[in-house]
């Protein structure tokens, strides 16, 4: 349930033309953040023409601003893959 609210989230701030979260909490049991329910890591994979001219930090900022409140309290880890179309 968590990812289809953060691919909600995504796509409703950047209208990605791909859009694949990847829930990877199981590979972080035990560690920091882990939670016993599950869902707290996720890698994002992304292509947007929203990213064209902008560097890496800036389009992780942009996914960043679209989850608000939910990085630090729901999801605790979110690695990332973001490109445009001509780069994917």
């Amino acid at each position: 349930m968590r990812i289809a609210e953060l691919e909600r989230k995504i796509e409703a701030a950047i209208a990605p033309s791909s859009l694949i979260i990847i829930d990877q909490s199981h590979l972080h049991s035990g560690h920091a953040g882990d939670r016993p329910f599950g869902q707290s890591h996720y890698h994002a994979i992304v292509t947007a023409t929203a990213f064209q001219g902008k560097n890496r930090v800036a389009r992780q900022r942009m996914v960043f601003a679209a989850l608000g409140s939910l990085v630090g309290q729901e999801v605790h880890a979110l690695s990332m893959d973001l490109r445009t179309p001509d780069e994917a």
